[in-house]
């Protein structure tokens, strides 16, 4: 599976693609700004959830 079928990323991988630290993507998490969910002991956030907060910050509203 390449990385643009991917649908659910780790912390790790999600701050790298957003460029932000792991600390900073946290929180992201905790102030509502980005989804996620916890799935076993792990938390992933949704390839979806990443495009939204994208478009959030381009508009100005992050």
């Amino acid at each position: 599976m390449s990385a643009q079928q991917k649908r659910m990323y780790p912390i790790p991988a999600a701050a790298e693609l957003l460029g932000v630290s792991r600390a900073t993507l946290y929180v992201l998490i905790r102030d509502g700004a980005v989804r996620s969910v916890k799935v076993g002991g792990r938390r992933l956030i949704s390839s979806d959830a990443i495009a939204e907060f994208v478009e959030r910050v381009d508009q100005g509203a992050a």
